[in-house]
């Protein structure tokens, strides 16, 4: 019973969206909240006054941006919380869609000036695709907005989900009251405080609580009280099992930056969030109240610590109990491993955990042994599905500027594209390396980590490439395929041999003249793995 409770405690889930609607800074506020942090770092107009704690790479903390995934844990009422921060920027989409396979449910946010964006619609693909449930937190509430119930009609017609407001705003922008909690009929007006947890909170019995005039003003209370009339008729209850199957989304409104609405945002997710799920293999179905250990790789990071070089493998924990010093089977090798440090994190910040429970995320010190995708066991041969590798939409060459640091640059290249932020593809003859990414931001990352974390130059160079295709059916048109259009063939991270096609046309034309073969811009990592 004890080790079900502990399940039961766990909950874990990303935050996604649109670059700049405020992901990081209600990260920070969840951690405020969760006394993890004393004071939080402010991001604004794309300058970082105070580091994030989440963005903790050097260039994260230029940027202004998140692009790698962090993981942080922390308790609040009762509760284990683990959060797991994904990047905003499109051109790292890549990485949050795979982050998404290791949780059991998200929080979505969107800024109320700007509305659904692109982004946002592509990563709530994503999310209906794997039938995450979804909390979305409407941010911003403190500037000059669209109208809340417009922001209702575009969450739904845009992201093709029903809507379920959990609280109300009172006015915005500068006017900006504070939110009226829904299920509760109480209202909670905070002190404007960007860096401590607002502890002014003041609360009421309903929208016709003679106290409400004289704490928002008249205006502002009979409005509210019309706008809670139209909702209750409109919407009614939140049906949970309806969130849990991801057809409604319960829907906040508050400012992350001034810590409006991030309470109540917190406590109702603890109260409706899915505990820990079960997980599709090939083999079978995993449920988390299986004794056994079984969890898989879903992020690889190099250099959190650019002064030790460390490699960290960030394992989601699927069933069972992971036990520090205890050896497990690694599927793809066959070997058994042991781990004497897992560590649990605050962003860069990390402790030794001595076990963990499924719904959890540890960090595995790596001296090169995973791959994103691995499986650990107690010995059963699984392999976890829904872990997707896409064909990159920009192929360039690495050309090294360094004849003397060509080990340095090697071995930067294959670690740094281990982490899934990019994909390497090498070609015989002369061992040449093309670079695959999503988008451009992604190979001035590359460049900069590629030169302050192991001092090696290089420079990318275009090539004309459309797809990498994976290539399966029929073995022998397969490798009847490979010498004739050997120029074409690459090799990807796991030794599969890829079609490197030149235009979209090109590949249409390769795949009406070889029927035997399937070209395929999607594999799941289990595959290979």
């Amino acid at each position: 019973m004890a080790y079900e409770a502990e399940i039961q405690r766990r909950k874990t889930f990303a935050i996604i969206s649109h670059p700049d609607a405020g992901k990081t800074t209600l990260t920070e506020k969840l951690l405020l909240f969760g006394g993890q942090i004393q004071s939080a770092g402010a991001v604004k107009s794309n300058k970082i006054t105070k580091a994030a704690t989440s963005d903790f790479m050097e260039i994260e903390k230029q940027r202004g941006i998140s692009v790698a995934t962090s993981v942080m844990s922390f308790e609040y009422g009762g509760k284990l919380v683990n959060i797991l921060d994904t990047p905003g920027h499109k051109d790292f989409a890549e990485d949050t869609y795979r982050t998404l396979s290791a949780v059991d449910s998200v929080i979505l946010v969107i800024d109320s000036v700007k509305g659904v964006e692109e982004q946002t619609e592509r990563l709530m693909e994503v999310c209906r695709m794997r039938a995450t449930p979804v909390i979305t937190f409407v941010n911003k509430m403190d500037r000059d907005g669209k109208d809340p119930f417009d922001l209702l009609d575009e969450l739904e017609n845009k992201l093709n989900i029903h809507v379920h407001p959990m609280s109300w705003p009172i006015n915005s922008g500068r006017d900006f009251k504070g939110v009226y909690l829904l299920p509760s009929r109480s209202l909670n007006l905070f002190e404007s405080n960007k860096t401590k947890v607002a502890n002014d909170i003041v609360r009421i019995n309903g929208v016709d609580d003679p106290q409400l005039p004289a704490l928002i003003g008249e205006r502002n209370a009979s409005k509210l009280k019309e706008d809670v009339d139209l909702i209750d008729g409109v919407y009614g209850d939140l049906d949970r099992d309806s969130y849990l199957r991801a057809e409604v989304s319960p829907v906040f409104f508050g400012s992350g930056l001034n810590n409006f609405g991030v309470q109540e945002l917190l406590e109702t997710f603890l109260e409706l969030a899915p505990t820990p799920v079960h997980r599709p293999t090939k083999e079978r179905m995993v449920e988390p109240i299986e004794q056994k250990f079984t969890g898989f790789v879903f992020k690889i990071h190099a250099n959190i610590d650019p002064r030790h070089r460390d490699r960290i493998a960030f394992l989601r924990v699927c069933s069972g109990k992971f036990e520090r010093n205890r050896p497990y089977r690694h599927v793809r090798s066959g070997k058994d491993l042991r781990f004497a440090n897992p560590y649990t994190f605050l962003a860069r910040s990390k402790e030794v955990v001595e076990d963990a429970y499924a719904g959890d995320v540890v960090g595995l010190y790596d001296t090169g042994n995973f791959k994103i995708g691995d499986t650990l066991t107690e010995g059963e041969i699984l392999h976890f599905q829904g872990i997707p590798s896409f064909s990159p939409e920009i192929f360039k060459e690495v050309i090294n500027l360094d004849p003397l640091k060509s080990k340095q640059l090697e071995k930067g290249i294959e670690q740094l594209t281990e982490e899934g932020l990019a994909q390497l593809f090498r070609q015989e003859p002369g061992n040449r390396k093309y670079i695959g990414t999503v988008g451009e931001l992604q190979f001035e990352v590359l460049q900069h980590r590629l030169e302050h974390e192991y001092g090696a130059k290089c420079r990318f160079e275009a090539r004309n490439i459309h797809k990498a295709c994976w290539m399966s059916g029929d073995e022998t048109a397969i490798r009847d395929f490979m010498k004739f259009r050997q120029n074409n063939i690459a090799w990807d991270k796991d030794n599969q041999p890829v079609f490197l096609a030149e235009t979209a046309f090109t590949l249409r034309m390769t795949q009406d003249n070889n029927p035997k073969i399937q070209f395929r811009t999607m594999v799941e990592l289990a595959e290979n793995n």
